[in-house]
């Protein structure tokens, strides 16, 4: 198993340099990770970096938590559209889960999920499995397979826990095979990455991305 081809090699940080992007995009290039996952304003300036090296970009919309207004979601969509962006991690309204307000969470997606689609760009949505029950994760798996979302990611990195094999397992358990899982959150170390591979994840999202990988060449 070649680790690096499921590895989102990320940066977030609020604050985030030029030099930190330089050295992600240089770093994803060497190592052929599957994608860079930065900023929206770090977009457009990633993708002219890894340009031709078969490297994925990716950025987030609604990070870290996912309470922004519908609207400012889909304006924030178009803008990483324009900047050409190959896969948008689109953090679900984790307020309106923890509600029950499924009809909210269905709109939501209705409203962005096409709008990436019909760029022929990927999409993973973000439900923070980490602060949701096995119902209201199953509820979410039935929802976003429904409207054809690509990848089911489960972590920001930012609420108090991100990824874990039950999750994963949970996921794969209750979406189609058409529907992909990304875990993110917290994953330090190859026996922890493989371990989520293992139950079922499809792409990781990690900033320890270098480690792994040299940690998987001595196994």
């Amino acid at each position: 198993m070649k680790i690096a081809s499921y590895i989102d090699h990320t940066f977030l940080k609020p604050t985030t340099l030029v030099r930190d992007i330089e050295l992600l995009c240089t770093e994803a290039t060497l190592h052929q990770f599957a994608a860079v996952c930065v900023p929206p304003p770090f977009a457009k300036f990633a993708k002219g970096l890894i340009e031709g090296s078969g490297v994925k970009t990716a950025t987030v919309i609604g990070f870290p938590f996912g309470y922004s207004a519908i609207e400012s979601k889909i304006t924030e969509t178009l803008l990483a559209l324009v900047d050409n962006v190959d896969e948008l991690d689109v953090v679900a309204n984790i307020s309106a889960i923890k509600n029950g307000d499924w009809n909210f969470v269905k709109h939501e997606g209705e409203n962005i999920i096409p709008i990436i689609h019909k760029k022929e760009k990927k999409v993973k949505v973000i439900i923070e499995s980490g602060v949701l029950t096995d119902e209201e994760i199953i509820r979410c798996c039935e929802i976003y397979a429904a409207l054809g979302v690509d990848y089911l990611k489960t972590s920001t990195g930012y609420a108090e826990k991100g990824a874990t094999p039950e999750a994963v397992q949970l996921m794969r358990n209750n979406l189609p095979a058409s529907v992909k899982i990304k875990a993110s959150g917290g994953i330090r170390t190859y026996a922890f990455a493989k371990e989520l591979i293992d139950a079922g994840a499809d792409r990781l999202g990690c900033s320890a991305s270098v480690t792994i990988v040299n940690e998987s060449n001595l196994n």
